[in-house]
């Protein structure tokens, strides 16, 4: 499989849960400006959407959207607990958590890495994001990863998505709950490789 990334992207959540679940990948980066791969393929060809993460499966196919990716990947390998088995109520509880990641936290950013915005537009997404940042401060109370004591994809994608705050200027010190957090994933050793392997440490 390939995994076609941009360092530091969201595309950083399926890096880390393939290294997590001991699945052997190639990645390929992606220049997001030119939409040019670094080995010189056309990226428009292979996700029209024009947006990391793309994963190339062995029979060809292409799978986009993280959320799509990570649980993928997570079920290549059960063994890992990266996700719960489909059907059970924890597998909806994990799929909450994505759903609320991607759409609440993740969209929340782009006003601030878009040049175009206003400075009004980037300051009610700042104020959107402590929301968030709230939220998630009160859930991690008392419990190790989102799911409880056990990592999962939701982590991989929380992690990434959560440490952009340091690109933006958003103070992470009014939620130590979530900055522990940041801590804990942070010293995983495989989450350590997947940062060293995209030039992030």
């Amino acid at each position: 499989m390939k995994l076609y990334y941009a360092s530091g992207a969201c595309s950083l959540s399926p890096h880390i849960v393939a290294r997590e679940a001991g699945i052997a990948i190639d990645t390929v980066k992606v220049d997001l400006t030119t939409k040019k791969t670094e080995d010189g393929q056309d990226f428009l060809v292979l996700n029209p959407k024009g947006y990391v993460p793309a994963l190339c499966l062995d029979n060809g196919q292409i799978l986009t959207e993280g959320p799509a990716i990570v649980q993928y990947l997570a079920d290549q390998k059960p063994a890992s607990r990266l996700a719960p088995s489909a059907g059970t109520m924890e597998r909806y509880r994990l799929q909450e958590w994505l759903s609320f990641l991607g759409t609440e936290l993740h969209k929340s950013f782009s006003p601030l890495f878009n040049q175009a915005s206003s400075d009004d537009a980037k300051r009610a997404a700042k104020e959107n994001i402590t929301k968030r940042f709230t939220y998630l401060d009160q859930k991690l109370a008392g419990s190790k990863y989102l799911m409880g004591e056990t990592f999962t994809v939701a982590d991989a994608y929380a992690f990434t998505i959560v440490n952009w705050a340091n690109l933006v200027g958003i103070d992470l010190k009014p939620y130590p709950n979530l900055s522990a957090y940041l801590g804990r994933i942070g010293a995983r050793p495989k989450v350590q490789e997947a940062l060293k392997a995209e030039g992030l440490l």
